[in-house]
């Protein structure tokens, strides 16, 4: 009997032990994980967003399960802030996962779909989060950049003035309200606002956001009292028409700057703006502003480029005065053919109509409503996009760009479609506007759905778009070029927010 007692008691002793140890276990896990998070929050202060994601990810791995949010919600905000979209959008489905109904949740979730590129869905969270808590000054901001992506540019500053006046020292918001005023061609108003975020920076804040938004200030300010985009009084009602050639399948038309003499400019919608070569900056006496950063296609990646401003473009009958435009300079060396001019009626304020039939260019402020065979919902969030599918069940963002020749894919969307590892893949020889791209390749077996349109088993080149995905702030799918877009009359209607496509055969 005596011999038994002390078996129990030995057992007893065992579990309380063991009771301990785990009590011990969970308090130091919990300790470590509250270390990481006070230095997480201390390195994204201090603008350090990488070593911030760093210490987050490791107060995750280590937080108990009933205080996973803080960390997540950090790693989140970190992996937005340098251009780690897929790490964000994870860790944003776990978060809203876990509370569905709450309002910052959500809004944090849209956050990261808009990251990925998913405007659409993006902003039907940050409008289910604020049916819940009107006055979450993230959903404003969200909702506000949605409108402004459908060129609902009043609404979109309304938008952003309330999630100011809710939130004043988010410097994301005061960054959006900028570029909203610089679409309204208020640029003294941006200015000011860009002028407001960059203030807000940590002063160890090198991001090439930053560089952008400081350089973009100086280039605004450039103009003084000049009105941008100026144009003659009735010009913004009437449509304009001009003949194009297509060469190398891009479409070039002719243009004169400074009242100089018409020359080729190819138009490039997946450009942001204007482009001139250094020879026609230095013909017509164009003087650089300041430097500012590109990107594109090709190993350079990030690209300085010169900002500067023309005193006149002539399209056609249209003349518009203080026009903004990038100077390729330094140009790129070792590519097979030189630079070209470059223009897209999108950057200017004009939605477009392209005939590929007829070589007609038509743009305006407002486009006829025309028959058409398909209907895209389109976002212009500095470039102009359409949602597509991939492999029956991958979403993506595309460009809609008149100045690429093929459907292509991005290497990140590659990933993401988790092909198997004998995939066969082609090496081939691609170059942009920022150089060649040594890692691109051709993909065979794709399936692409735009709505209805479908190309099954298709093969896709696959490019590197990691640097413009980066400075642009979102996760760049893929690009439609020529290929898909020569088989229609195609209307980029910025007004209604649609890419209508006509079959022209």
């Amino acid at each position: 009997m005596t011999s038994r007692l002390r078996v129990v008691a030995a057992s007893a002793s065992i579990v309380a032990a063991a009771s301990l140890a785990t009590r011990a276990d969970v308090r130091s896990s919990s300790q470590a994980s509250e270390i990481q998070l006070q230095l997480g929050d201390l390195l994204f202060a201090e603008g350090r967003y990488l070593d911030s994601l760093d210490a987050y990810r490791n107060a995750l791995k280590t937080a108990p399960p009933d205080s996973l949010r803080r960390p997540r919600v950090g790693v989140i905000s970190s992996a937005l802030r340098v251009a780690e979209f897929e790490i964000a959008r994870e860790e944003a489905e776990k978060l809203y996962q876990s509370d569905p109904t709450g309002p910052e949740s959500i809004a944090l979730y849209g956050d990261a779909l808009w990251a990925s590129g998913l405007f659409q869905d993006a902003e039907a969270k940050y409008t289910a989060a604020l049916a819940s808590a009107p006055q979450l000054a993230r959903g404003h901001h969200g909702l506000a950049r949605a409108l402004a992506a459908r060129t609902r540019l009043g609404e979109a500053m309304t938008e952003a003035q309330e999630a100011l006046r809710l939130s004043p020292r988010d410097l994301e918001i005061h960054h959006t309200v900028g570029s909203i005023f610089e679409r309204m061609h208020k640029f003294e108003e941006a200015a000011v606002a860009y002028s407001n975020y960059v203030n807000l920076l940590p002063n160890k804040d090198q991001s090439e956001k930053a560089a952008w938004s400081r350089a973009e200030i100086r280039f605004l300010r450039s103009f003084g009292q000049r009105v941008p985009f100026e144009t003659d009084l009735g010009a913004d009602d009437r449509l304009y028409t001009v003949d194009f050639r297509l060469v190398n399948e891009k479409i070039v038309v002719r243009a004169k700057v400074n009242d100089g003499a018409a020359q080729d400019f190819v138009i490039d919608t997946g450009s942001e703006n204007t482009v001139i070569t250094r020879g026609t900056a230095q013909r017509f006496g164009i003087t650089p502003v300041t430097y500012t950063l590109s990107a594109g296609v090709g190993r350079i990646g990030l690209r300085g480029l010169q900002l500067a401003r023309m005193d006149s473009l002539e399209i056609g009958s249209l003349k518009l005065r203080n026009v903004p435009c990038l100077i390729k300079n330094p140009p790129l060396r070792d590519i097979p053919v030189k630079e070209t001019e470059a223009l897209s009626p999108l950057a200017l304020g004009y939605s477009m109509v392209i005939d590929y039939r007829t070589h007609k260019l038509t743009f305006g402020k407002t486009l006829p409503d025309e028959a058409k065979d398909f209907e895209l919902p389109l976002r212009l969030y500095r470039l102009a996009t359409v949602s597509g599918t991939i492999d029956g069940g991958h979403k993506a963002n595309f460009v809609v760009d008149t100045g690429g020749e093929v459907i292509s894919i991005s290497q990140a969307t590659a990933s993401a479609l988790h092909k198997p590892q004998g995939a066969r893949r082609i090496a081939l020889k691609v170059y942009g506007t920022s150089g060649w791209d040594d890692d691109a390749f051709l993909l065979p077996g794709v399936d692409l759905a735009f709505d209805t349109i479908q190309y099954k088993n298709f093969p896709v080149v696959v490019l590197n778009l990691d640097a413009p995905s980066a400075l642009l702030g979102f996760q760049l799918g893929g690009i439609v070029g020529h290929k898909f877009l020569s088989k229609y009359r195609v209307a980029i209607d910025l007004d209604r927010s649609v890419l209508r496509l006509k079959n022209v055969s």
